[in-house]
């Protein structure tokens, strides 16, 4: 019996593989055989994830068409990969991806890394931050005296706890969005609340529209749900939304819902203003489509003189188009798995249904910590000791990155906690796997596109600051040159940081 899982058409592995960027050859340095390079192309794509572990690679003879390369260079390449312990073959069954003892199983998304890897590697992977103390200890402390009544009853709340759907629809209510109990849904984080989402209202081949780049993991949680993700292109730099492509692909395409993070977008930064939350709204009533609006880095502006938007969800007072999700999250800790849904009652009740079949509720102590923080003031002011932490942060990683790699380029978000960065030429793909070797764990452009895009972009988060950015930014420095080079990474050991 085959051992593949899946199959990768030869249209499909070329077009990843001709995303590949290649930097022309410098001085002294040699272009590898056309083997080795498809070789090494196809080995890249199995680490990133791009091209599943236990997929069934295209016949030689179909790949060779596809690339316009000779079938012995095919040949020659599926030779070494197998060598490498990177494919397996068997005749009459074909050749599928491996992964060789000793590597780590390519990550669909970008997990964090585990606490006793941190010391010798820095991680730029996941755009999170230590919990601001002493907020999550008072908060946790405050549920526990909170906890008692619930402790009596099954502890079962499908729409959240009521004391904390109130509290969540009284802030918005006070940011001039009338909001009611019945119209929040507490949800396990973000990732909860979409994957409530999109099995409610996009069911396998339905289309939903994405901004390109957006979240990684978001988009990796609606292809598993056998979503057909339709890419919208972002503008440059930090002007955000192209509302002229917005409407052509919601009027052509018709998706079923669309996925903005319209609030210091991940990962580029970009802050939505009025005029483009009002028209985005206006074309996805037009097309039917559902308008779902990510605002969990919302709170996260950085810079004093920012004038924040209204919601998304202003700009539909008959909550007929648009979903509001929210989280703790990013705003508080990572830890703190709490999100919401805000959207119409009749929309809520059917996610609350459907819940019964997935994850029955949101743990009951968080969801009385998150409210005792809502509550007493405290979240106001761990937020503000998180935009002080994540300015700063922002502010020496930007510093260290222009001086030790001047080539690269990006402009400075001013709120939420990613760094979209234009790599000179490089491959973000092979930027990511040498920095693994030198003690940088960094994600490259293509988690965050459709079908190998940003493959010349990798996403930097203000997780780290002081010394450790200027060292994460050496480590850059260096997995460049060695990208630059052709090298295999450097033979010193990465530098220790006890954090």
């Amino acid at each position: 019996m085959a051992q593949w899982t899946s199959a990768m058409g030869a249209a499909q592995l070329a077009r990843l593989l001709n995303s590949q960027q290649e930097r022309p050859a410098g001085p002294g340095s040699r272009r590898p055989p056309a083997y080795r390079a498809l070789a090494d192309g196809i080995r890249l794509l199995v680490l990133e994830g791009r091209v599943p572990v236990a997929a069934r690679l295209p016949a030689e003879r179909e790949l060779a068409l596809a690339l316009s390369v000779s079938r012995t260079t095919v040949a020659a390449a599926y030779e070494a990969l197998r060598t490498e312990g990177f494919l397996e073959s068997r005749r009459g069954a074909g050749s599928w991806t491996a992964v060789p003892a000793g590597n780590p199983f390519p990550a669909r998304g970008l997990e964090p890394l585990p606490p006793e890897a941190l010391g010798s590697m820095i991680d730029l992977g996941c755009a999170a931050l230590p919990a601001p103390e002493p907020w999550l200890t008072r908060a946790v402390q405050g549920a526990l005296e909170e906890l008692p009544p619930y402790a009596h009853t099954h502890g079962d709340y499908p729409a959240g706890l009521p004391a904390l759907r109130s509290m969540i629809a009284e802030r918005y209510t006070a940011r001039g969005i009338p909001t009611m109990p019945e119209q929040i849904m507490v949800t396990t984080g973000a990732m909860g609340a979409m994957d409530a989402i999109c099995h409610l209202f996009a069911g396998r081949g339905e289309r939903i529209a994405v901004e390109s780049p957006s979240y990684a993991n978001i988009l990796q949680l609606m292809r598993e749900a056998g979503a057909r993700l339709v890419p919208v292109a972002m503008a440059e730099g930090l002007a955000g939304w192209d509302m002229d492509r917005w409407r052509q692909v919601l009027r052509d395409a018709a998706p079923r819902i669309a996925y903005v993070v319209a609030d210091f977008h991940n990962p580029t930064g970009a802050l939505a203003d009025e005029d483009q939350r009002r028209r985005l709204v206006e074309a996805s009533r037009s097309a039917g489509t559902v308008l779902i609006a990510d605002e969990t880095m919302s709170e996260l502006w950085l810079d004093e003189d920012v004038s924040m938007p209204r919601p998304v969800c202003a700009f539909d007072p008959a909550g007929s188009t648009v979903i509001t999700v929210g989280s703790a999250s990013k705003a508080f800790w990572a830890g703190m798995r709490i999100g919401w849904v805000r959207a119409a009652p009749d929309v809520i009740r059917s996610l609350v249904a459907a819940r019964a079949y997935a994850d029955l509720g949101t743990p009951v102590l968080e969801q009385l910590a998150v409210n005792w923080l809502f509550g007493t003031g405290g979240w106001e002011q761990a937020v503000q000791v998180r935009r002080t932490q994540a300015r700063d942060n922002r502010d020496a990683l930007v510093a260290a990155v222009r001086r030790e790699l001047p080539d690269w380029e990006f402009e400075v978000p001013r709120g939420g906690l990613t760094l979209w960065v234009r790599t000179g030429g490089l491959s973000g793909s092979r930027l990511a796997e040498m920095g693994e070797r030198v003690g940088v764990r960094v994600p490259s452009g293509p988690r965050f596109g459709v079908d190998g895009a940003f493959e010349g972009y990798v996403r930097l988060p203000f997780t780290v600051g002081g010394a450790v950015a200027e060292e994460a930014a050496v480590r850059l420095a260096a997995a460049a040159r060695a990208v630059e080079t052709g090298a295999s990474g450097s033979g010193e050991a990465p530098r220790t940081f006890v954090a």
